[in-house]
């Protein structure tokens, strides 16, 4: 039996997504997911494919011809990197100082590679003369901008600058369209990236990036038919005023989102966006270190989008997180593995990243905590 409309529907919730990500989105990003939906070969869709593909070399810091929005999560633009350059056996090092150098790690090892591992600290950054250091010739060299799970900025330039032949890959999931990415600049080869956080546009699809010399050395006939860049690139990016190879319906109603996110990023300056980003982390960490709060990431090499903080001892952390969501609609997150119940992860990423967020954040906190009292 069909139960009545009014029992069917669907409370709308709003919520401050001060987590690790998704951030709340930009509301340019978010009125375009409400235009007429167009076609996927429609003239009018590839003008937004090609905008968002030169809004995307605009914050990659590339002049990448093959810069496009892969339509899948950023997960899938890791798993794209790999599947596209490694053959069995090649030698892939991996800086590894959080949870997604790990999953690096998995995810190359699955598509063949020699995986030589790289560890770091959670919590610091990695040392790039080490990772170099770590193999004579490896084909691969891959690390992340800014690591997730720990809210630590790595030497990406540094890297760059040490890599030798070897292809240089990066995560930058956390840091494209918050702080400071010279693709080109820094030696960057292949680089994979979210929407869903500083770029302020909902989750679905992964920013990309591959430089020709990478392209040239890619894997052929690569084990997923999807994630092929050769066979993309006559879809978008490289195809920019050609005529377009069919390879899959792309999702365009999240490419004019992130189209209009871009637009929104370009409009105030991406160096005035990074500043702002950095604005917000500094208060943050000031007013969370004022409370008598202790930072997790080594300091120098904190990110100011995504700030970890020890969750003080005797508090519960989960409770503290749930009287947040509950009493002031405000997310943030649990730290991984064995810091689930030992870290918080804040995030103040895209639109949030401003001072009326800081206010919110430390006042919210302060009064969870007092909710959740210290051991006398």
């Amino acid at each position: 039996m069909t139960r009545p409309c009014e029992e069917r529907s669907v409370p709308v919730i709003q919520r401050h997504l001060f987590g690790p990500g998704p951030s709340n989105p930009y509301p340019e990003a978010t009125a375009a997911l409400a235009l007429p939906l167009l076609g996927h070969l429609d003239p009018a869709f590839l003008e937004i494919m090609d905008s968002a593909c030169d809004g995307l070399r605009e914050v990659w810091g590339t002049r990448n011809r093959r810069t496009l929005p892969l339509s899948a999560t950023g997960s899938a633009g890791m798993e794209a990197a790999f599947v596209n350059t490694v053959e069995d056996g090649d030698v892939v090092v991996v800086a590894v100082n959080g949870l997604f150098g790990e999953r690096m790690c998995d995810v190359a090892a699955r598509c063949g590679a020699e995986v030589v591992r790289v560890d770091f600290p959670y919590g610091e950054p990695i040392d790039p003369q080490q990772v170099a250091e770590a193999h004579p010739a490896p084909k691969i060299i891959a690390a992340v901008h800014a690591e997730t799970s720990t809210g630590v900025r790595s030497d990406i330039a540094a890297l760059g600058d040490l890599k030798g032949d070897a292809l240089l890959l990066v995560d930058a999931v956390t840091s494209i369209g918050g702080i400071e990415l010279r693709a080109d600049e820094w030696g960057v080869d292949l680089g994979y990236a979210g929407t869903q956080k500083c770029l302020g546009v909902a989750p679905g699809l992964a920013p990309f990036t591959i430089s020709d010399a990478a392209f040239e050395r890619r894997v052929r006939h690569p084990r997923s038919w999807y994630l092929d860049l050769g066979m993309l690139g006559g879809y978008v990016g490289e195809a920019q005023g050609r005529a377009r190879t069919y390879h899959h319906t792309a999702p365009t109603a999240m490419i004019a989102s992130l189209d209009a996110g871009l637009r929104r990023i370009s409009e105030e300056g991406l160096e005035n966006v990074w500043a702002r980003h950095q604005a917000a982390g500094d208060a943050l960490q000031d007013g969370l270190q004022e409370m008598g709060l202790e930072l997790f990431a080594a300091e120098g090499h904190r990110l100011p989008e995504l700030t970890t903080v020890k969750v003080p001892e005797g508090v519960d952390s989960a409770a503290v997180r749930a009287h947040l969501l509950e009493h002031y609609s405000l997310e943030i997150g649990a730290g991984v593995k064995e810091y689930a119940d030992t870290v918080w992860r804040i995030g103040l990423m895209g639109p949030n990243a401003h001072a009326g967020s800081v206010a919110l954040v430390l006042g919210a906190l302060q009064e969870a905590l007092r909710k959740t009292p210290l051991p006398v």
